[in-house]
């Protein structure tokens, strides 16, 4: 069964932060069609595929995406027009060689990223099921049972998600202990709420960053998790056995290359690669942290390695900003 792409039509939208971001429409022969727009982050990896910007300083502070909708209008379609949409892999493979550079900076990752999550959606749609299970028959992967991932809750703001003296980025409720997805979801709310309770109380205001999280002054990044375990507490949920947590380090976003060193401004410290592992380390004894992510700078490999042989069999170590959306850093770190 083929069903043929006929039209194409990106446009700019804003998204939940209020910068622009392309939104892709897609409709096939006949009539059925789909939509799906580009996510985007506040910090990331300078080895990402690139989202193309506009760069005019008199449009959303030079955070446009006409280029990347026209790129799609005027360059994508016509290429693609009349393609299975179901050969996900064709059209993919496609909009990539068109591009014809590694990190996309010709069509703009958001282009291209727009048209394929697009020609998913509306391949979906046309077979009447789900997302999940349409990419699963598309790509042949053979399992028959499927679990719902447990939800990692961004409760607590620092970095480039707030405006705050906190360093590290994302403190994350991990609620790992109970078999439904609507109860996990429930203790992350009521935890939430309880954390709000707990900031008041100690005088903080309730403001939230850029996630949504609450993002008040802390005295050092300790503070935050102390926090968070009050909060596990009063939400009389019980720590470590039903929740743990995440830190988001995105440590490359206070690591100073000239001075070889992390600037933690919150702790006044400066620490060298292994002084940073260590500091983990004793977060990992102290608290339930199930998940670090970017716990060191994005191209330190060689200390990456030492911080995943110290506490890689004890938490999830996640490599964000390390291996972003290139198949060749992925390699290297797999090699």
């Amino acid at each position: 069964m083929k069903e043929k792409i006929d039209f194409i039509q990106a446009r700019e939208i804003l998204d939940s932060r209020g910068n622009p971001t392309v939104e892709v429409a897609i409709m096939l022969k006949d009539g059925t069609h789909a939509a799906a727009s580009v996510p985007s982050g506040a910090s990331t990896g300078i080895h990402e595929a690139l989202e193309l910007r506009d760069g005019d300083p008199k449009r959303f502070n030079g955070k446009g995406v006409l280029k990347a909708v026209r790129n799609v209008n005027n360059k994508i379609f016509p290429t693609i027009k009349g393609f299975d949409v179901f050969d996900l892999e064709k059209i993919d493979d496609t909009m990539r060689i068109l591009d014809g550079t590694v990190n996309k900076h010709r069509l703009g990752a958001n282009a291209i990223l727009g048209v394929s999550m697009a020609c998913a959606r509306v391949g979906a749609k046309k077979r009447g099921i789900p997302l999940y299970r349409h990419l699963r028959d598309i790509y042949n992967l053979h399992f028959t049972k499927f679990k719902l991932p447990t939800p990692l809750m961004n409760v607590f703001n620092g970095g480039r998600h707030a405006s705050t003296n906190l360093d590290m980025q994302e403190f994350i409720i991990i609620p790992h202990g109970f078999r439904s997805v609507r109860r996990k979801i429930r203790a992350g709310a009521e935890i939430f709420h309880a954390l709000g309770e707990v900031l008041y109380k100690d005088g903080h205001d309730l403001d939230v960053g850029n996630e949504g999280g609450y993002a008040p002054n802390v005295g050092k990044t300790e503070d935050a998790l102390a926090y968070l375990k009050k909060a596990v507490r009063k939400a009389k949920y019980k720590l470590g056995k039903q929740i743990g947590f995440g830190i988001d380090v995105a440590a490359s976003e206070f690591y100073d290359e000239k001075k070889n060193k992390y600037i933690l401004r919150t702790d006044r410290k400066k620490l060298a690669a292994v002084e940073m592992i260590d500091l983990l380390e004793k977060k990992k004894k102290k608290y339930p942290l199930i998940s670090i992510e970017d716990g060191l700078d994005q191209d330190d490999w060689d200390n990456w390695v030492l911080l995943t042989k110290r506490l890689g069999k004890k938490a999830m170590i996640i490599g964000d900003d390390l291996f972003v959306t290139n198949t060749e850093r992925l390699q290297k770190g797999i090699d």
